[in-house]
């Protein structure tokens, strides 16, 4: 058995990097996100994949408490069910068993805490082809974002989540001496001893599109505060949690504590298992990824929780003017293409003026811009390989459905179109639509169309462009916004919008960094700010709503 405490010490020059990292924000990362062999190893990407396939069509092999019978929910965007049987197990079960498996880990400090922590993600990182292999068949990414996105970048953020908690439940004393001196006698003196508490069973409700990114940092912030874990997976999307759960069972129960401290919950759609848990009054933390409807509703309903969540936005880009009208047609084609738009960070609104916008290739009208960005889409995705390689295939039916509905409206300058992938020819894969809307078409722009949706909306002027991102985004939420524009006014008011607003800002991109991709250890995800979040990843709030520290005291006898 290696102790917590141990395997702090293995893992103390990492943790120390990802706390000064998560202090200075410049970039870097723990975890590499090329999916080379130099990196990973020769065998690494067929032993991943070969891990994968023999998971299919079989029982998913994992002792939990209170089993109830097993479900089958998983079917790859590229066209073939998975058929992986997973457990099911009773809500109260599941709750008792974390919550008897608190003390030991309470016990075990936020440095020991945090290593297990640290050595359940270097076991993930080993096995990140098979997380791959995992994410895209779940999510439909394509195999690349798959790996970065669903492996060393959701480790990443799995790290920062548990550098941040680490900071936090460290910052003060375990152990401090107070002496108080007294006229006329010995002074009085105190010993007080600090202990972090965690808040109590943390509920992870993961997404489909990115059941890893999304989850990790709720999973691994809880734990490193001392909090027992269910994690409830997206019935799409159940591989890549119910391995790291089997993951983090082993570190634990090598590690001398209860495995029950993470814990699985996969039910069939429709259970409703995620009500259950998420309003029981031995939860005290829910972290929900997904739609605004089901958000909404836990923030109002689990009172007896804190609730952390990320919902959806309408993402807003205010074009005014560029000096690299090809770099800024560049980035945007990509942002909205990357997944096909499956990501909560994508842009939806693009708010363009009337009097056009200012180019060093002369000024574009809004009909002009229109129809540039649709080129742009139309070259970056011309060649099929490199289109299947960049939309990946559509996630599930929701999407489709809102992308075929935008198809239908009156004013669709770039129509979507399907593309045919010959490794998997039953993959459902759709370039995005671009629609031209005025600013008076508020009822049409102001909904949320999660997926390749995207409107070029005409305004009077950038003023008014500007009114209507801080109006929107205030009443709707957003994850990003941007701006284009050449001058510092315009930048300096767009600033101040975003504050308004409560959003993050990304100002004239042109380059290969894009709106909808953050960096962990240096950009916050999401603000807390404004209705898409409660919180942002990460920040102080978002690991110290999840503990307290219990102050226990006594007379210190004088030495004789």
């Amino acid at each position: 058995m290696t102790t917590p405490a141990e395997l702090y010490e293995t893992h103390r020059e990492l943790l120390d990097r990802a706390v000064a990292a998560t202090r200075s924000r410049d970039y870097w990362s723990a975890y590499p996100e090329s999916p080379s062999k130099s990196v990973y190893g020769e065998e690494a990407a067929p032993a991943g994949e070969q891990a994968f396939r023999d998971q299919l069509n079989g029982d998913f092999e994992i002792d939990l408490p209170g089993v109830t019978g097993s479900v089958a929910t998983e079917r790859s965007p590229y066209g073939f069910e998975l058929g992986i049987r997973y457990p099911t197990a009773d809500p109260a079960a599941l709750i008792a068993a974390a919550r008897a498996a608190t003390p030991a880990w309470r016990a075990a400090g936020p440095q020991g805490r945090a290593g297990v922590a640290a050595e359940i993600l270097r076991r993930i990182n080993a096995r990140s082809f098979e997380f791959a292999q995992a994410v895209q068949h779940t999510t439909g990414q394509a195999f690349v974002m798959a790996f970065q996105a669903g492996g060393p970048h959701a480790q990443d953020r799995g790290l920062e989540a548990v550098a941040a908690a680490l900071d936090a439940t460290t910052r003060g004393p375990a152990e401090a001496t107070w002496t108080k001196p007294q006229r006329g006698g010995d002074p009085l003196r105190m010993t007080k001893t600090a202990t972090v508490a965690g808040r109590g069973v943390a509920v992870v409700i993961g997404c489909n599109t990115f059941p890893t990114w999304n989850s990790y940092p709720g999973i691994f912030a809880s734990l490193v505060t001392g909090n027992p874990v269910i994690v409830k997976p997206h019935p799409g999307a159940v591989l890549p949690l119910a391995l790291t759960v089997r993951i983090a069972r082993e570190v634990l129960a090598e590690a001398g504590q209860s495995p029950d401290l993470v814990t699985l919950a996969a039910e069939s759609p429709g259970d409703g298992i995620a009500v259950t848990l998420a309003t029981h009054p031995d939860v005290r933390i829910v972290d929900f990824t997904g739609s605004s409807d089901f958000g909404n509703w836990l923030e109002a309903n689990a009172r007896q929780a804190v609730v952390y969540t990320e919902k959806a936005g309408l993402n807003t880009v205010v074009v005014d003017s560029t000096d690299d009208y090809k770099g800024l047609l560049r980035n945007l084609s990509f942002s909205l293409s990357l997944y096909s738009g499956q990501m909560c960070t994508t842009p939806q609104n693009f708010l363009v003026p009337a009097g056009g916008v200012r180019t060093d290739a002369g000024t574009r009208t809004p009909e002009e811009f229109a129809a540039d960005l649709s080129a742009a889409v139309d070259k970056l995705l011309g060649d099929p390989q490199r289109a299947a390689g960049t939309l990946g295939a559509i996630v599930n039916d929701g999407v489709l459905s809102r992308l075929t509905e935008a198809s239908g409206a009156a004013s669709v300058v770039r129509p979507t179109g399907e593309v045919a992938d010959p490794q998997w020819p039953d993959a459902t894969i759709r370039t995005p639509v671009v629609v031209r809307l005025d600013a008076a078409d508020d009822k049409v722009y102001t909904r949320e169309w999660f997926g390749p949706v995207s409107f070029v909306i005409t305004t009077a002027s950038t003023a008014e462009s500007l009114e209507i991102f801080v109006e929107t985004v205030r009443h709707h939420g957003a994850l990003t916004a941007s701006v284009y524009s050449t001058s510092p006014e315009v930048i300096e008011a767009a600033r101040d919008a975003a504050l308004d607003a409560g959003v993050h800002l990304s100002e004239n991109l042109t380059g290969g960094v894009f709106v909808n991709q953050t960096a962990a250890f240096s950009d916050l995800h999401g603000t807390g700010a404004n209705p898409a979040a409660t919180a942002a990843l990460t920040d102080d709030w978002f690991v110290s709503g999840r503990f307290f520290v219990l102050q226990s005291r006594r007379h210190t006898e004088l030495e004789k």
